[in-house]
């Protein structure tokens, strides 16, 4: 029996906190990867490289340092490797950063994504993913989320540049046909995840008997996803290769924020020093995720509820502060 072609997949943002998991995960069902990375000092380089050490002694995974910004370095990828499907994680993360540094979201998320949409077009790359999120919602009073709803008033430069993605895939797909499936990601965390997002700073803090700001009084509920889930939803929307979609990828249940730190504190053995601050310029008070479409198109269905999530969110943290 003739085996079957598996996709060459080129994943962005490769040492990543999703693009870790996801590199892992198609490798473990047999894809060759290219994963690149720029190894950006956003924060601890030295958690992004003991991500990738665990990648690069898989023989079909490649990893190039670059930045998808640097439009010759992208191309020359693209000409070497040849890969059929991208996965574009790369992107200046963070809506509070985006405050202080707006320029490096233009480089990246808007000239970078720029550059993947080209990339594709001119080297025959049958379909493309990237991350969107679920900040481009902004303000919306309906809840929960739906991908129906009108997002045409970002409230974060991190946000209008994610808004600015889908519009710029949008418009690829019309003109020159490159399939493209965006993902609005709703809070994701577990093993791995990034030192700037809110369960890192928490178990951090906690551990280290600091204060936590715990913003807008407490009075904030967000949709946490647990990264595994986030995967999956990845992994079909590979498959699916849909022309021209957006998806909500989220648990479509909406967790109060002190409840999370209780949760958090419970597993680590200690009780959060908090203060309560305002709400910060660009956030938001509540995040819920409508997912129909995604069960619909994507056959996605979260397993992970926060309980389990947290206690392996903490079991990793625990361990990885030890090294």
């Amino acid at each position: 029996m003739k085996k079957e072609k598996k996709d060459k997949i080129l994943v962005t943002g490769c040492a990543g906190f999703i693009g870790l998991h996801l590199c892992k995960k198609l490798l473990e069902l047999g894809y060759d990867v290219i994963g690149i990375d720029n190894l950006n000092d956003y924060y601890d380089v030295n958690l992004k490289i003991k991500r990738l050490s665990i990648l690069q002694n898989k023989s079909s995974f490649t990893f190039i340092k670059t930045n998808i910004s640097n439009m010759n370095a992208l191309e020359n990828v693209f000409k070497m490797h040849k890969p059929n499907k991208v996965v574009n994680l790369a992107a200046q993360a963070g809506v509070r950063y985006s405050l202080i540094n707006p320029h490096s979201y233009m480089d990246s998320n808007i000239v970078g994504f720029m550059n993947i949409l080209e990339c594709c077009r001119y080297y025959d790359v049958e379909g493309l993913i990237y991350a969107s999120s679920s900040s481009v919602y902004g303000g919306n009073k309906k809840i929960p989320f739906s991908e129906s709803d009108n997002v045409d008033m970002p409230i974060s430069i991190y946000a209008a540049s994610k808004k600015a993605n889908e519009l710029m895939a949008h418009s690829y797909n019309h003109l020159f046909g490159i399939h493209s499936t965006g993902l609005r990601f709703f809070t994701v965390y577990g093993p791995w995840g990034r030192p700037d997002m809110a369960m890192y700073i928490f178990a951090s803090k906690i551990m280290n008997n600091k204060p936590i700001q715990v913003f807008s009084h407490g009075n904030m509920k967000r949709d946490f996803t647990y990264v595994a889930d986030i995967i999956d939803g990845i992994i079909s929307s590979i498959k699916k290769n849909h022309s021209c979609e957006v998806f909500n990828l989220g648990n479509n249940k909406s967790e109060n924020l002190m409840d999370v730190v209780s949760l958090i504190e419970k597993k680590i053995g200690r009780k959060a020093i908090i203060e309560f601050e305002t709400m910060q310029p660009g956030d938001v008070e509540k995040t819920h995720a409508d997912i129909d479409k995604a069960k619909s198109k994507l056959g996605f269905m979260p397993k992970t509820n926060i309980v389990d999530g947290i206690g392996n969110f903490i079991d990793w943290y625990l361990e990885y502060i030890k090294l």
